[in-house]
């Protein structure tokens, strides 16, 4: 499990092409670019499959032989995106380092985002070859220039990080990681205010391997990991330094991946991030990065590239990339490594689920069902009103308000509501009206009734919801339907999809502590069940009888021990594995069980962004959840849809919805992050 063993081992995808001959190759460029046109396959061909040290040669050799520059023919001979990856390819990484952050800092506004990637992610030598190079570069101080272009406490830890002075002693010292740990609560969740001198000098000055330990301590203290503080008490520019040096600290492979997947997600994509990445990392650890872009992301960096891209420039970056992982087999160290680490965090994190919509103060149930019966009186109806009222009151208020109504007017106000509004915005504000139980069971309902099945609707709510909350829907839904859901999930589902849907539904997940030794044998049976190790003597039914007990029933704590056992015996990480080796319906199920004891409001999260990316947008999703876990953990949801996907969520409805059903989607939402 230790990355160890990496430490002497070449983890770049591009290496020292071998019989190298610097001016055979100046020759060959000089061919390619001869003449009208040029051949840009022979140039992308040679130029990426030759290290950066020979290509430091090639140039060399150009001169000498022909008194010109190469970078500058390239630059005349070639355009775009596809120069700008070639060119970056022809410098010194330290000189692509230079040239990229004058390019941030020129102009009107700042690139913070590559400031940040850069001076987060480079190690103390790469720092100062990169200081260097800018001032032998532009001749001009790259800490004055810093200084010009930033301000505040983002501008100090800039200023720290340039300083290349990362402490790079391996021995610690318990009592030093202890009192850092303690100083960082202090100074951000037991402070009125915030210390950020505090977070600035442990964070941008204490070793790789101290700092690790420290963020270890600080979630045994605090409850919670450090990112989770980082975005509670920091914020801007500063916040989200912050947050790559963390990144940086725990993996810098893993934020690389993050980075290369944001920047090709959704529609667009962020070719200057791309290249960047590609250019400097395709010696030191690209082929770490794929490994952990595969883990997280479940498809290979190489597949998205070729999606993401076209021509000349996906054919360059496809060879800087080096392969295509999705043929792969196990997990390199690093990428086992970090995904135990996940397994960790969401092991001992404690979570404070936060909703958007509390109960409203000065409550008065007679006034509220007053305004909603004038707001649908006479000619027209008042939505405003309505989305006023119903967005901002609890459901427990809204019950009392529909008691309200009937007691001064004799009427349903659920029956009003369904006359008076129509569309998206009625299947809100009903949904809202309705208990959650009553909510959740109608969405199962409708996922059954008419030709067909919305499977992927009846896995979402029974693969995330707790034992009370099961056993409320199956309650409500036998007072609404006269039938039990065990019933109808029985005529309407088969085979091994039905006993999961089954089993979820009976609320009977384990709720106790955590065994390791049970922990430790049931990864055994998960990885017999899955092919991953010998088969016992059990025969294969048996199997994916244990399989789905240990899945469906036992308690997440339980269960994230039990991921964590799988990734130590086989060195494959649990959802990877089962999207490789199941499919359809029954592999949905249990990506969806293992997805939601990972981190559900992440699974919530992917699944909103999902609803509204691209063309057209699933409102039916959309809704279900924004309606669902308002008073749950929507907050928490939101902040993780910024986190994995670099947008708010209240910025992608109110682009992606209109009229009063984006106003009463961003009332619930609750505020732009």
């Amino acid at each position: 499990m230790s990355g160890a063993g990496q430490a002497g081992r070449y983890r770049g995808s591009v290496k020292d092409f071998p019989d190298f001959d610097a001016n055979q190759d100046a020759e060959a460029l000089y061919k390619a670019m001869k003449g009208f046109g040029s051949d840009k396959e022979a140039i992308l061909d040679l130029i990426t499959s030759r290290s950066n040290k020979q290509r430091i040669e090639i140039c060399q050799a150009y001169k000498s032989a022909y008194g010109k520059d190469l970078i500058a023919d390239l630059k005349y001979e070639l355009t775009g995106k596809f120069e700008r990856l070639i060119v970056g390819l022809m410098r010194p990484l330290e000189y692509f380092d230079a040239k990229e952050i004058k390019d941030a800092l020129q102009g009107i506004g700042t690139d913070e985002k590559c400031l940040i990637e850069i001076l987060a992610s480079r190690t103390n030598q790469q720092i100062h070859a990169l200081v260097e190079a800018y001032k032998d570069a532009y001749e001009r101080d790259l800490e004055e220039d810093v200084v010009a272009d930033t301000s505040g406490h983002f501008k100090k830890m800039l200023i720290v990080l340039l300083q290349g002075t990362r402490e790079e002693d391996d021995v610690v010292s318990e009592d030093l990681v202890e009192q850092d740990a303690r100083d960082l609560l202090d100074a951000g969740e037991l402070k009125w205010g915030t210390d950020e001198a505090q977070f600035i000098y442990i964070l941008g000055n204490r070793s790789k391997q101290h700092l690790r330990l420290v963020f270890d301590e600080y979630l045994k203290i605090a409850g919670k990991p450090i990112e989770s503080s980082v975005r509670g008490e920091l914020s801007g520019d500063l916040e989200k330094l912050m947050l790559a040096v963390v990144k940086n600290i725990r993996s810098t492979p893993e934020y690389f991946a993050d980075r290369l997947f944001k920047a090709m997600k959704g529609l667009g994509t962020r070719d200057n991030t791309l290249i960047r990445i590609m250019v400097s990392r395709s010696e030191i650890d690209m082929l770490d990065i794929r490994e952990i872009f595969r883990t997280k992301y479940e498809k290979s960096l190489h597949h998205m590239i070729e999606g993401d891209t076209s021509g000349e420039y996906k054919k360059a970056l496809l060879k800087l990339c080096g392969g295509d992982d999705d043929a792969a087999g196990e997990f390199f160290p690093e990428a086992a490594q970090v995904a135990y680490q996940m397994w960790e965090l969401s092991a001992v994190a404690k979570l404070e689920l936060k909703g958007t919509i509390h109960p409203a103060g000065d409550f008065n149930a007679d006034g509220d069902a007053k305004v909603l019966r004038k707001a649908m009186k006479g000619f027209g109806t008042d939505e405003d009103a309505i989305i006023a009222v119903v967005t901002q009151r609890s459901n427990a208020q809204r019950q009392d308000i529909i008691k309200a109504y009937k007691s001064h007017f004799g009427r349903d106000l659920m029956a009003d509501l369904k006359s008076e509004i129509a569309g998206a915005l009625a299947k809100v504000i009903l949904g809202l009206m309705m208990t959650p139980a009553q909510y959740d069971g109608k969405q199962l309902k409708k996922a059954m009734e008419g030709a067909g099945t919305d499977e992927s609707i009846l896995i979402e709510i029974l693969a995330t919801r707790t034992n009370q909350e099961i056993q409320a829907i199956n309650a409500a839904y036998k007072e609404a339907y006269h039938k039990s859901l065990e019933d109808a999930l029985s005529s309407d589902t088969s085979g091994h999809f039905k006993r999961i849907l089954i089993s979820l539904a009976l609320g009977n997940r384990d709720e106790g502590g955590v065994d390791l030794a049970k922990a430790h044998e049931d990864a055994k049976v998960v990885a017999e069940t899955l092919k991953l190790s010998d088969v016992s003597s059990d025969d294969s039914t048996s199997l994916e009888t244990r399989f789905m007990s240990i899945l469906c029933t036992q308690s997440y704590p339980q269960l994230r021990r039990v991921f964590q056992e799988f990734i130590k015996a086989t060195n494959h990480d649990i959802a990877h594995a089962i999207n490789k080796r199941m499919s359809g319906d029954v592999r949905d199920a249990f990506l969806a069980i293992v997805r939601s004891v990972k981190n559900k409001q992440a699974f919530f999260a992917d699944k909103l962004y999902k609803s509204m990316k691209g063309a057209g947008t699933d409102d039916r999703t959309l809704i279900r959840i924004i309606v669902s876990r308002s008073e749950i953990d929507l907050l928490n949801i939101r902040r993780e849809f910024w986190d994995i996907y670099d947008k708010s969520l209240s910025h992608m409805i109110e682009k992606d919805t209109s009229g009063d059903y984006r106003k009463a989607l961003l009332a619930i939402c609750g505020g732009e992050d």
